[in-house]
Order: C-alpha cells, then sequence, then structure tokens
C-alpha cells in the first residue's frame, strides 16, 4: 500500500483534524474521539493512512489523550525537537503524511521502554480489528491482540 499526503486527503479534513493535523494544534484532554477506546485494532495517520499504533500497545496514561508505548511501524513516525511554549519536547509526525500526531515523553510503562507517545484523536483514524484485512491492513494483524 502507497501512503501519502493529498490535497484530496487534505480536503476531507474536519476543522479539528486540520487544525491539529497542519497547524501543529492540541486537543483538549479528555475530548478526543479514542481517548477511551478500548477495542482491537489499528491506529492510521487520517490524512495518508499509514499505519501508526496498534491498540495493543494503547494504555490510559491518565493525561487525557490516546497513550501508547511504541509505533505500530517505527518507520512511519518522525520525532523532531519541539521547543514552542518555553519547553522542550519531542513532537511525533507522520512520514508519509507529514501530519502532526502529538508528543513523545519519557514517563510511559517502565516495563515495556518508558515511552508514552501522547497523540490527539484528531490525528487518527482507528481501524477495528475485525475490518483490518478488509481495508488493506491485514499485514499488521498479528500486532493487535484479541480481547
Amino acid at each position: 500500500m502507497k501512503y501519502a499526503k493529498t490535497n484530496e486527503a487534505v480536503s476531507r479534513l474536519t476543522p479539528a483534524q486540520y487544525q491539529v493535523t497542519q497547524e501543529h494544534g492540541t486537543e483538549r484532554p479528555f475530548t478526543g474521539e479514542y481517548h477511551d477506546n478500548k477495542e482491537p485494532g489499528i491506529y492510521i495517520d487520517v490524512v495518508s493512512g499509514e499505519p501508526l499504533f496498534s491498540s495493543t500497545d494503547k494504555f490510559d496514561s491518565g493525561t487525557g489523550w490516546p497513550s501508547f508505548t511504541k509505533p505500530v511501524v517505527a518507520a512511519n513516525v518522525n520525532e523532531l525537537r519541539d521547543d514552542t511554549h518555553g519547553v522542550i519536547r519531542t513532537e511525533v509526525r507522520s512520514v508519509h503524511g507529514d501530519s502532526h500526531l502529538g508528543h513523545v515523553f519519557p514517563d510511559g510503562p517502565e516495563d515495556q521502554g518508558g515511552l508514552r507517545y501522547c497523540i490527539n484523536s484528531a490525528a487518527l483514524r482507528f481501524i477495528p480489528r475485525d475490518e483490518m484485512e478488509a481495508e488493506g491492513y491485514g499485514a499488521y494483524l498479528s500486532l493487535v491482540e484479541e480481547i
């Protein structure tokens, strides 16, 4: 599957999705569509469709945003220095879509690598496990635990 940012894909974004992915925005905590999602499946870039995170690596960080211990495909995620807001953080962007996703912090579960990928729901599209094959993500089924 080829993943890319297209004008058509960007034109389909909701105002919230556009603000987060294209303007480096952040949704308010506890308001995102996937904050409490516990279904098995995969999270993809809302712009490019590239696979980003698995429900298997999702955990409740208590921060108000979907949090993951690692990307499903590390090569699909760029980590960049972000010194906006007077603080040094690490921004997370999708490689093919160049979408702003959120930030990564070193305060995740120690037994799973210690990272917390704090991601905006508006940057993601969730594909339930039972729809992954039909949507072209069957190669990632082994990375998604069934509940």
